[in-house]
């Protein structure tokens, strides 16, 4: 009898899936950061990168999401392997436009989407063999064919990808050698993503443990990345060989494959590097829990040391503050329908939403967006800078904010009896590792919901909550 392609599917994501162990292993970074470049080079994807993509002002989000993502889509229950891969679709379908250069670029392109599982494909097997664990031929090809099918479940087909292993090393190379470009997005990821990442969750109050740390993080990773790309990608893209970059990588490599290979599983499995990141993702146990306290003491420390900043005039500066850290999601200095998008699609992921949903909600965001353009883009050039927003915020159009709102309340609202308790509410402030907010109790009628959704949007009132959600 032959099998459905799901049936298939589903035996190739079983429990001897790689796949499915590489999701959990934090070698697994090195790779996914390693082929994001390599995707940026794509004309395609490194347009819609920097035209729609929040990865730079919200990186951590990003990494959140695309884990829980990836989970979902590697599940061995096709309800929710399928559910995701139709969200993913509806995605990518709202992100095309063209580049600065005229050339048309879709995010459901198929040659695109299927260089995306390439570099990933190429970048897993570059991990393993630089952290000192080589794939015999068997392994190779179990793990190409399970690239092939995670393309299958997203695409519909593999067929963008070569059929065999054997074909697929020259249609590698000659994606490398004639088809990838020095685009703008490999340089923000290389030069501007590691130099001004913001601070994980852990770290986020306590700027100057980070600002330190990330003066001499930031450069080593963006050289230990450019060290482990393909030497004939960097001459092509003009990247720079630095001294002793090579073995800064081979080093950070085998250590990353020692530590798998050595440390107690509970250390290194994904979810409690994710723990020591955010505080907040797991109880008061775990083997990271010292090493939070710690940092948390040492931060404070830092700031008894050092001296109070000067409060005045941040009354003056709230509505550029929060036009930086909500409005600008894709944080290239002005207000545009792709920040207004990558919101609704962080309520959407968040909130898992169906079809009929998503589309209410994004079409909400779009009447909100006319009502912005409408009132504030002065200069009629289709955007909202700084100073447009600033001017006019104490007079931001509500009625395209109360559709959302309303769109929110409903989808949250999911017993109907038009209040939203305090279960509810945690389910739209959990964020994709389930980290639960707490001091919620209590319930909101759709006024005061929607009272509460404004007063955030429009600036007027900080929220922890939507602060968790959207900035």
């Amino acid at each position: 009898m032959t099998r459905t392609t799901a049936e298939q599917t589903v035996d190739v994501f079983g429990p001897d899936s790689m796949l499915r162990r590489l999701v959990n292993d934090p070698r697994w970074g090195l790779a996914v950061t390693r082929a994001t470049v390599l995707e940026a080079a794509h004309p395609q994807i490194g347009t819609a990168l920097i035209e729609n993509s929040t990865f730079v002002t919200h990186p951590w989000r990003r990494l959140r999401n695309t884990l829980v993502s990836t989970q979902r889509i590697l599940s061995s229950d096709h309800h929710v392997r399928d559910r995701e891969a139709a969200r993913l679709n509806r995605l990518h379908a709202r992100i095309s436009g063209t580049d600065p250069q005229g050339r048309r670029y879709d995010a459901m392109d198929a040659g695109a989407r299927a260089w995306v599982v390439a570099t990933l494909f190429e970048s897993t097997v570059t991990m393993y063999r630089l952290s000192g664990e080589s794939l015999d031929r068997c392994a190779l090809e179990q793990l190409y064919a399970e690239y092939r099918a995670f393309l299958t479940l997203i695409e519909g087909d593999g067929d963008q990808l070569p059929a065999t292993l054997q074909e697929f090393w020259p249609y590698y190379d000659d994606m490398i050698d004639h088809h990838l470009e020095s685009t703008e997005a490999v340089r923000v990821i290389l030069y501007r993503l590691f130099a001004n990442v913001p601070a994980p969750p852990l770290l986020r109050d306590h700027p100057a443990v980070w600002a330190a740390g990330r003066a001499v993080a930031g450069p080593v990773a963006a050289a230990i990345t450019i060290a482990s790309l393909p030497e004939s990608f960097c001459r092509r893209v003009a990247l720079p060989d630095l001294p002793g970059a090579r073995a800064l990588m081979h080093g950070a490599y085998l250590t990353a494959g020692l530590a798998t290979r050595l440390l107690p599983d509970s250390w290194v499995h994904v979810s409690s590097i994710m723990s020591l990141l955010d505080p907040d993702h797991a109880s008061g146990a775990g083997p990271w829990v010292t090493v939070r306290r710690k940092a948390g003491q040492a931060a404070a420390l830092l700031r008894l040391m050092t001296p109070a900043p000067d409060k005045a005039g941040q009354a003056t500066r709230s509505a550029d503050r929060f036009f930086a850290e909500v409005l600008d999601q894709t944080g290239d200095g002005h207000l545009a329908w792709p920040d207004l998008a990558a919101m609704a699609r962080e309520l959407a992921t968040r909130l898992d939403l169906d079809e009929k949903d998503e589309e209410r909600l994004y079409n909400a965001y779009a009447a909100w967006w006319r009502d912005l353009q409408t009132s504030l883009d002065a200069d009629g050039d289709g955007r909202v800078t700084r100073q447009e927003y600033a001017a006019s915020a104490a007079s931001l159009p509500g009625s395209g904010l109360v559709k959302i709102a309303d769109v929110l309340f409903d989808v949250t609202d999911t017993d109907d009896d038009q209040t939203i308790d305090a279960q509810e509410y945690q389910r739209l402030f959990r964020t994709a590792f389930h980290r639960d907010l707490t001091g919620s109790a209590g319930s909101y009628s759709r006024s005061a919901f929607v009272r509460q959704f404004l007063s955030f949007m429009s600036g007027q009132q900080h929220s922890t909550a939507y602060d968790s959600l959207l900035s």
